[in-house]
């Protein structure tokens, strides 16, 4: 399997603006980019911790650190005193299924558990799109562990019962959107644009090969079309992220699956609007990184978690461009 390392990343991040912004400072409207899926799109990629429970923090975002070429390479991830950075142009909104509201500028912590320790596909991916876009960015996260598309996702024009989270889904875009255009917190009210959709997502359907599997090409277009009817966007760019882990190149229903993504994405009504991500060239071996057992979370390892953010990002970058 070929190895795609941060040294391509670094020279992936180098990205001229693609100027979508129309006006000047606090007048600018809002870039709003929904991030929908299941674990890995919650977030599982460890930055900075360690000892027994994580491998001794191999394949941490701080071990990546440690190597000079890196560090230099994911410089903007660090305050010039060594603290983990933040970026205020770039705003996420994560409501996990227990707790608060996770709020604010783009950095550590919008991750599948409490605290400032873990991180998604949404830091670089906001990396990416913050530094293309002249706009500022809202990034509304959407994603939750053990959620499949047959069941939980399922989208109208799927047949049978709407999923709940869809629906849950479809409300928090429309709460986040309408946070922007009439703020209660005294700031000033801004135009929000609903820019793009990104769904990384497969375990629990590649579970079900009997049904969720055969299905899921028809699900993903489903699902494409609903959320651009129900959020008023018909021609919304789209990005599909390849399921990562360590089976993306075995046979069966793994391979069934990631074969149905990326068909759910050839339509050709989909052509200049939809993109599918192969990520199967991140996939880190679990003893360099710091969850070795747990495979379908990627091994939480950050250099993956990186690159398939920097991936989404690029990819929506570019259909965002020729919009």
């Amino acid at each position: 399997m070929a190895r795609l390392g941060l040294l391509w990343l670094c020279a992936m991040i180098i990205l001229l603006p693609i100027g979508t912004g129309t006006s000047q400072g606090a007048e600018r409207p809002v870039q709003v980019f929904l991030l929908a899926g299941q674990s890995n799109m919650e977030g599982q990629s460890v930055a900075d911790l360690a000892g027994k429970d994580y491998n001794d923090g191999k394949g941490t975002l701080a071990k990546l650190f440690e190597d000079p070429e890196q560090a230099k390479c994911l410089a903007y991830l660090k305050t010039a005193n060594g603290a983990w950075a933040t970026r205020d142009d770039v705003i996420v909104s994560y409501q996990p299924n227990e707790g608060p509201l996770k709020y604010g500028p783009l950095g550590l912590g919008f991750g599948a558990y409490p605290g400032g320790h873990h991180f998604g596909p949404e830091l670089q991916f906001g990396h990416v799109v913050g530094d293309a876009l002249e706009d500022p960015v809202l990034i509304v996260k959407t994603a939750w562990g053990g959620k499949s598309l047959a069941v939980d996702f399922r989208p109208p024009g799927a047949g049978g019962e709407v999923g709940p989270y869809y629906q849950k889904m479809i409300a928090q875009a429309r709460a986040a959107i309408d946070r922007v255009e009439h703020p209660t917190d005294g700031s000033p009210p801004r135009k929000a644009i609903l820019s793009g959709f990104v769904w990384y997502h497969g375990w629990n359907d590649g579970c079900d090969p009997q049904n969720a599997v055969p299905e899921y090409r028809t699900n993903l277009i489903h699902l494409i079309d609903a959320v651009r009817k129900d959020l008023g966007a018909p021609n919304l760019p789209v990005v599909v992220g390849e399921l990562t882990g360590p089976w993306v190149e075995a046979p069966g229903e793994w391979d069934t699956l990631r074969k149905a993504q990326k068909a759910a994405t050839e339509l050709e009504r989909f052509r200049d609007t939809v993109r599918f991500v192969p990520t199967h060239d991140f996939v880190r071996q679990p003893e360099d990184s710091p969850n070795p057992g747990h495979g379908h979370h990627e091994f939480g390892n950050a250099e993956t978690g990186l690159l398939v953010g920097n991936a989404l990002g690029q990819a929506m970058v570019k259909l965002v461009g020729q919009k």
